[in-house]
């Protein structure tokens, strides 16, 4: 047991950062009362936090190889702590999105060291299965957050969904001490100005898409064609350019970039329909997630154990192909005079699909490069699916609100996102306004599913697994 303590150590980082990505859907309501906030600022309390994590990941794993990945995990321990404290005393919805920006910060530094710590404490099969119950924590976090954020919202308030992040930070810390000791730090410059280009160009996509700012898509545009041509000459780039010329590499990222939008990102919006018009509690609608959290940690860790070495383009796609077939079948199951039950086949589905992808992302993206770029690989993968997840929430509300506004117009389309019903529209209207809202986000959602399926199945080769390295060819991620 004691050779299993540094996955223990790792798995609840991840997990307690995984999980502060949904846990806070089935507060929003709660959260919208009580801090009198507005749907962009619900937004951004789930965004904020998704975008911080997925800006700073590559420049957070540049910083790793020069500090030292176990230092590197500690300190994002105790950063995330403290800007948890911090959202759960916030007092009004600023305080509150600027502690979840910070908290990003501390999960940049815990997600970006995951896999070098992995890769340092086994090798062989032990890795396999190591990456197989990583995966699984993994896929089955961003599901059980909102049965955890039920749990505590109902059982305690909204403010614990932070709070108990806390004992979990000292305890990780705690264990800290059994991770083997890093490797001798890296030296030469920070790509500062690739690192600063690169948020101006995903920070600004954001924005663009949440406010309809076509200046914002420009903005992107450009910063990202100056961060294209900054990695193209600086001698310590945080991602080497050519890395994209591997078709492997390149299907693997684009099915990161949109496994997180496709399974997950219209759950903040599911678990507002279910409190605000259905009239479950927050944890009852959390409940609901269930399935896709258990069949998720069910199917990944089978994957890790019993399918390991088998081709990641197989297992990949097939699962991207099963979270768009959730997709579709959610959007055909809801309807106006739905209930919870028309989620769950929907769920399940997803979860079966989430369970083959996120295993496979991460060992696949390390064994398609060669040795020495291993750790940005891992870096550029994870930042790929934060940045899904945070432009999925932000496209699924437009779609949502656009959708609704057909029937309701746009301003109760937007209450009507944050959970604030109002009295003076018929229920029936309502709910027809949030069937046809959700119908088309789980509609795009499979949509997206479906591209990255089909990325899957173009671009990666149709060959088995490359044999994970040895632990002496391991590299930091």
């Amino acid at each position: 047991m004691r050779k299993w303590w540094p996955l223990v150590t790792v798995c609840l980082g991840t997990f307690m950062l995984l999980v502060d990505v949904t846990i806070v859907n089935v507060a929003l309501p709660r959260m919208a009362g009580d801090l009198r906030t507005s749907f962009d600022s619900l937004q951004w309390v789930v965004d904020g936090y998704a975008l911080s994590l997925g800006v700073l990941l590559l420049g957070a794993g540049a910083l790793a190889d020069r500090v030292g990945h176990r230092r590197l995990y500690a300190a994002g321990l105790v950063v995330f702590a403290l800007s948890s404290l911090a959202c759960g005393l916030a007092g009004d919805d600023g305080l509150l999105i600027a502690a979840r920006v910070v908290q990003g910060i501390g999960g940049a530094a815990l997600f970006t060291t995951t896999f070098a710590l992995l890769n340092a404490s086994y090798q062989g099969r032990e890795r396999g299965v190591a990456y197989g119950i990583w995966g699984g924590v993994s896929g089955a976090a961003a599901a059980i957050g909102p049965v955890l954020g039920g749990v505590l919202t109902d059982g305690l308030n909204w403010r614990w969904i932070f709070l108990v992040n806390l004992p979990i930070s000292v305890v990780a810390l705690v264990l800290c001490a059994r991770l083997r000791p890093d490797a001798p730090a890296k030296t030469g410059r920070f790509d500062f100005a690739g690192f600063v280009t690169f948020t101006i160009a995903a920070t600004a996509l954001t924005l663009a898409v949440i406010r309809s700012m076509p200046s914002l898509y420009v903005v992107s545009a450009v910063a990202l064609l100056v961060f294209v041509l900054i990695e193209r000459r600086t001698a310590a780039p945080m991602i080497d350019l050519a890395l994209l010329r591997n078709r492997t590499f390149t299907g693997v990222l684009i099915a990161a970039l949109l496994v997180n939008f496709a399974a997950f990102a219209v759950l903040t919006y599911t678990s507002i329909w279910l409190q605000s018009l259905i009239g479950l509690t927050p944890l009852q609608a959390g409940l609901t997630a269930l399935p896709m959290g258990v069949l998720s940690l069910i199917v990944s860790g089978v994957a890790g154990a019993r399918l390991h070495g088998r081709s990641p383009r197989v297992l990949i796609g097939v699962g991207m192909l099963l979270i768009a077939a959730g997709g579709v079948l959610a959007a055909l199951l809801v309807g106006p005079g739905s209930s919870w039950p028309a989620l769950l086949p929907g769920y399940a589905v997803i979860g079966l699909g989430v369970g083959l992808v996120m295993p496979n992302l991460a060992e696949s993206a390390m064994a398609a490069v060669p040795a020495h770029r291993g750790g940005m690989a891992a870096g550029t993968l994870n930042t790929a699916r934060q940045l899904g997840f945070a432009i999925g929430v932000a496209v699924l509300g437009s779609v949502y609100a656009d959708r609704a506004a057909d029937t309701l117009g746009s301003t109760a389309a937007h209450a009507l996102a944050t959970g604030q019903v109002s009295a003076s529209v018929a229920p029936s209207l309502l709910h027809r306004a949030a069937a046809a809202g959700l119908d088309a986000g789980f509609a795009v959602a499979a949509g997206i599913g479906l591209l990255g399926a089909l990325a899957v199945f173009l671009l990666v080769r149709p060959v088995g697994r490359v044999p994970v390295r040895p632990e002496s060819e391991s590299v930091p991620a």
